[in-house]
């Protein structure tokens, strides 16, 4: 029987059988430093899953055991396969002609609501990250693609009779007076984050 199971917080289901290796753990931190040298950084839980991936493969192609596998992994050649999918990404993402939604300009006062509701999403949900990064996100999409169909005079006719009407929406904040240059400055809200009691560190 394959020993599949999820990993902690959530996420895809992974294979103990890959993972629970000394070999697994040595391939991570080799691929980590070669992609250091290229000046790329990934969180680890992305190479991780990664290169299990590439193991698996390797092994339902050939059809051997997961062990023997491990022989033709290389971890300059999966740091370089994972720079270039990063690297295609971002220019993917530049490319004005997809569509996407405008970046709001840095005074824009409904984002610096959001960034001021962070500290106290933190203290309300007794420093649940992913409480604070869902609520962030949800309403960065909504004001994007508000701002997208509404604020951008190419999509008048992507959008309903009803609409949206952004310019009211972004009067109604402004009228709520949020302290653009203070929530702009990353040094404020460190501080208003750690005042909230909790602090980002990396283990």
């Amino acid at each position: 029987m394959t020993a599949v199971r999820s990993p902690p917080g959530g996420g895809c289901p992974y294979d103990s059988r890959v993972r629970n290796t000394k070999v697994f753990k040595e391939a991570v931190a080799e691929t980590l430093a070669e992609l250091a040298r290229r000046g790329v950084t990934l969180a680890p839980s992305t190479v991780e899953d990664a290169i299990e991936k590439i193991v698996t493969t390797v092994a339902e192609r050939l059809g051997i055991q997961l062990r023997s596998a491990w022989r033709y992994f290389d971890a300059k050649a999966t740091a370089d396969r994972l720079a270039q999918s990063l690297n295609s990404y971002k220019e993917s993402s530049n490319e004005k002609e997809v569509g996407q939604a405008p970046m709001p300009p840095l005074d824009n006062p409904e984002l610096a609501v959001v960034l001021a509701g962070v500290p106290d999403v933190l203290a309300q949900t007794g420093g649940d990250l992913y409480a604070v990064i869902v609520n962030v996100a949800v309403n960065a999409w909504m004001a994007g693609h508000i701002h997208g169909e509404d604020g951008c005079p190419g999509c008048d006719g992507s959008r309903g009779p009803a609409g949206h009407d952004w310019q009211a929406r972004m009067r109604t904040i402004t009228e709520m007076q949020p302290d653009v240059t203070k929530w702009f400055d990353s040094d404020v809200w460190t501080r208003a984050v750690n005042h909230a009691g909790y602090t980002v560190t990396r283990r």
